[in-house]
């Protein structure tokens, strides 16, 4: 039930850009890869794999090693993850832990290209300078068990910043709409008679950042 809850959570990010993006065939199935997310949230107008981001960003934004609301952080290819990942910070909330939004990174529910919204971030390096990094990781309900490496962030300039906002104003209404809906669906579904808040609130009690502030603390990754 808090997946499932949590998951429409995220999804509000998805309703957003969606609104500011063109809708062909394929859209309905919203498969986001990290790239145009960030570019989309963020405003920072780089093109390319994410691995490539760094490079093309030095001389034409900000580049810096501390988090900043709206700094997208770039992430070094791994074996695994061979074209790199960018990540935009939500929010800063201690000199170790930040939130992020993102795409593609857990499977929810059994799939691949979802938004994540507001997740948690450790810095673990032993600089703290945010080289090292464990992420959220939604099947283990935890901070993965992965360390990844990390160039930097990239901060947005003024008018990556108007990019970013220009349809915000415009595409409230209409993800609070749309949350409402499928809240209220999910409601009757799932517990008839019972308010869509209700249960948006219980999610909000559990929410990722609780429990993965009280796992790094416990584990002594965010000291």
């Amino acid at each position: 039930m808090l997946k499932r809850t949590r998951a429409l959570l995220g999804s509000l990010a998805v309703v957003a850009v969606m609104t500011l993006a063109p809708v062909t065939g394929a859209a309905a199935d919203t498969y986001w890869q990290c790239v145009p997310f960030a570019r989309l949230v963020s405003g920072i107008q780089i093109f390319g794999d994410a691995y490539t981001w760094w490079k093309q960003a030095l001389g034409r934004y900000e580049t810096g090693f501390q988090p900043k609301a709206g700094a997208v952080l770039c992430f070094k290819p791994t074996e695994r993850m061979r074209l790199g990942h960018v990540a935009v910070v939500s929010q800063v909330l201690t000199d170790r832990i930040v939130q992020i939004t993102h795409a593609n990174w857990s499977p929810i529910e059994g799939s691949r290209g979802k938004v994540e919204k507001d997740v948690t971030l450790v810095d673990v390096s032993p600089s703290g300078d945010w080289s090292q990094v464990k992420v959220w990781y939604d099947p283990n309900r935890d901070l993965g068990g992965s360390t990844y490496m990390t160039e930097g962030f990239i901060y947005p300039d003024s008018q990556a910043r108007m990019l970013a906002s220009s349809g915000a104003s415009k595409v409230e209404n209409t993800a609070i709409a749309m949350a409402q809906s499928a809240a209220n669906q999910m409601a009757s579904a799932v517990r008839p008679g019972a308010g869509p808040l209700s249960l948006l609130s219980q999610a909000a009690d559990s929410t990722d950042r609780i429990g993965a502030l009280l796992a790094a603390v416990a584990r002594g990754d965010s000291k």
